[in-house]
């Protein structure tokens, strides 16, 4: 079978499956369907919001679907008709057995982390929450369970000290677009030994990464200095860590709440250390304690209802109060 005569539907909505997608179409590949999500209003003035995947298939003349429900019989039998021999999932919703067990060559999801490592909704995230200095991606064969089928191919990837979730998404985007061709090619050839996630394990626990909420993103300023750190890179540029400023002297006052996207880790003498969360201003530095006798230094800011922005330039421009601490 050539790249011409193999027929492909892709399953994608935002602009990391983009990547692959483009890749795919660029070096010839037949990608016959394209579905992603239904348009949605978004924005002050609810302006219908079109997913990149539909963007890209529009400007490429393929075929779209855009299904409401998964296992609704016209969309079943709208996926049939492209008689595709493979699907190729990629950051979409999680598909039903009628769907992914549709086309004779099977259905390959295309993931953001070395899994057994990271199954969920958020792994690049979680990667770097948790101090990981590796991840990569990984394509595998959908089962029943998500993220936990048989791995195909795995490609790794360093995370760098300073780098924030924006920074690795972009770097796994690129990465996955060509591994997403070279799993494409493998399949082709028919020399693929996919390889159970068990035999990964080695018995232990598959690591999760859930979905990330509102409250996830909230600094606790008990935790030590390196972890609130890695917090703020892992939610940087996007959902972003919050926390609020408040007055000690007023505790009745509405807080200032704010979303934090850059931090450094500093060391202050033991006076100058006070109980987590006490902010200290000092030559146009916002410098935060921490547990463990730690402190961290705030650079980027952005405070409700402005733009990002430096923290000396917040500074300039606040009123805050003497005994001004956050929570």
């Amino acid at each position: 079978m050539t790249k011409q005569d193999l027929k492909i539907v892709f399953f994608g909505t935002p602009e990391f499956a983009v990547a692959s997608l483009d890749k795919l179409v660029s070096d010839g590949y037949n990608v016959v369907g394209a579905v992603t999500m239904p348009d949605k209003p978004a924005g002050r003035g609810h302006k219908l919001y079109q997913s990149p995947v539909k963007e890209y298939a529009v400007a490429h003349d393929i075929p779209l679907l855009q299904p409401v429900k998964l296992k609704d019989e016209d969309f079943i039998e709208s996926l049939r008709s492209f008689n595709a021999d493979l699907f190729i999932v990629i950051a979409f919703r999680m598909l039903p057995e009628v769907v992914w067990q549709m086309p004779p060559l099977g259905t390959f999801n295309l993931h953001a982390s070395l899994l057994p490592r990271y199954r969920g909704a958020a792994p690049i995230n979680w990667a770097v929450i948790n101090g990981d200095t590796e991840t990569g991606v990984t394509t595998f064969f959908l089962k029943h369970e998500i993220d936990t089928g048989d791995i195909l191919r795995q490609e790794r990837v360093e995370i760098l000290p300073e780098d924030n979730v924006g920074d690795v998404h972009d770097r796994l985007m690129n990465l996955g677009a060509e591994l997403t061709l070279d799993t494409v090619r493998h399949i082709i050839s028919g020399d693929l030994k996919p390889v159970p996630q068990t035999e990964l394990l080695h018995g232990e626990e598959a690591t999760p990464a859930p979905k990330i909420f509102k409250e996830t993103c909230r600094i606790d300023w008990e935790k030590q200095a390196m972890e609130i750190h890695n917090l703020v890179r892992g939610l940087s540029p996007y959902p972003a860590a919050w926390s609020e400023i408040h007055d000690a002297e007023n505790p009745d006052a509405s807080p200032l709440v704010i979303k934090i996207f850059k931090t450094a880790t500093v060391n202050l003498t033991q006076r100058d250390v006070t109980t987590p969360g006490i902010l200290d201003i000092s030559d146009g530095h916002m410098t935060v304690g921490c547990g463990n006798s730690q402190a961290i230094e705030i650079l980027e800011l952005q405070p409700a209802g402005k733009r990002r922005m430096g923290a000396s330039e917040f500074l300039r421009g606040a009123r805050l109060p003497s005994n001004a601490y956050l929570k």
